[in-house]
């Protein structure tokens, strides 16, 4: 028996593309316990997961550093004898230093990896083209094998039930936001792609409360009169649950891509400002990457995106031809 604590409070896709460490330890220690701390915002994607026991919350939007201490003295209560730390911010590296744990995990950019009793580089750059998974399963390669796992969600019959009423037709999804100016397809080629499609397809958006009005912008302003804007009305397992039986589902490098590769779904996803060699690409068995075919030396520009271009111009965005959408659409 063992007692394994599993840290990520970042993103909702960070916290997807941890997922195969809970998998893989699932699998090679089914007697274990497994904890997992995340950001309070995120836990509806673990809601009903049957291999996790507890879901612990930061809560960072208020008294953050009062709640950071208050989870440090609830993780020490809690004797695990593993920690697997899965960020490189100091705040989690602190908890995993401090934790009381025999064996404290993570990676060596962690500006307190020093308390860890084991720490793995973190590589991440065009030539390696690592993905995210890989990195995050390389911290317990001690403990385990060289297998990789896949990223997994479990949206339940619930979760399935509440979106049934949109699967009567067929029909794909787009999810067209990003929190990132540059790592978002622009409105207007959304716009285009929306007008080459067949009529008679149901086109579902998706995305957040936030992206609401980006969503009825281009509902409101293309040909396709089959389209619906869902933004802000599906939590996160609904979402994937009716992502999982889209004929396809088109999405930027973002939070929607990663939910889709959680229940295996065809995904389709956009590259504008980053790139995949950076190892956060789509990972279901029917997956494409649509990117521009120029030879851009800005691009990539940055790791996570930015608010404008840097250049001016968008034309890692711009230059993207729609045909590589549309050949996306089966039948």
């Amino acid at each position: 028996m063992k007692k394994f604590l599993i840290i990520q409070t970042a993103s909702i896709g960070d916290v997807i593309l941890s997922t195969p460490v809970v998998e893989k330890l699932r699998h090679l220690y089914p007697g274990s316990t497994i904890d997992f701390l995340l950001k309070k915002g995120n836990e509806a994607l673990f809601e009903g997961h049957p291999f996790l026991n507890e879901v612990i919350l930061w809560d960072k939007s208020r008294h953050k550093y009062k709640n950071l201490l208050k989870l440090l003295s609830k993780v020490r209560r809690s004797k695990y004898d593993f920690i697997i730390n899965l960020q490189r911010f100091g705040s989690t590296g602190l908890i995993t230093g401090l934790s009381g744990a025999k064996h404290r995990i993570g990676f060596d950019k962690n500006p307190f990896s020093f308390l860890f009793t084991l720490k793995k580089k973190h590589i991440i750059n065009r030539e390696s083209a690592i993905h995210e998974t890989q990195r995050n399963l390389e911290l317990i390669s001690d403990l385990s094998d060289q297998e990789d796992y896949p990223v997994k969600l479990y949206p339940g019959k619930k979760h399935f039930d509440r979106v049934s009423g949109y699967k009567n037709d067929d029909y794909i999804c787009i999810a067209p936001a990003s929190i990132w100016f540059t790592k978002q397809f622009p409105e207007k080629k959304w716009i285009e792609f929306l007008n080459r499609i067949d009529l008679n397809l149901t086109v579902l958006l998706l995305g957040s409360r936030n992206d609401f009005e980006l969503c009825e912008k281009i509902r409101d302003n293309c040909d396709h009169k089959k389209t619906v804007n869902l933004a802000g009305k599906l939590t996160l397992l609904e979402t994937a649950a009716l992502m999982k039986d889209a004929q396809m589902n088109f999405v930027n490098d973002s939070a929607p891509q990663h939910l889709a590769s959680s229940v295996n779904a065809p995904v389709t996803t956009v590259f504008c400002s980053t790139v995949p060699e950076f190892g956060f690409g789509p990972l279901s068995d029917d997956s494409a990457i649509v990117q521009t075919d120029e030879d851009l030396d800005c691009r990539p520009c940055g790791l996570h995106g930015f608010n404008k271009c840097p250049e001016g111009h968008f034309d890692c965005a711009r230059t993207i031809d729609i045909c590589q959408l549309t050949r996306r659409i089966p039948g």
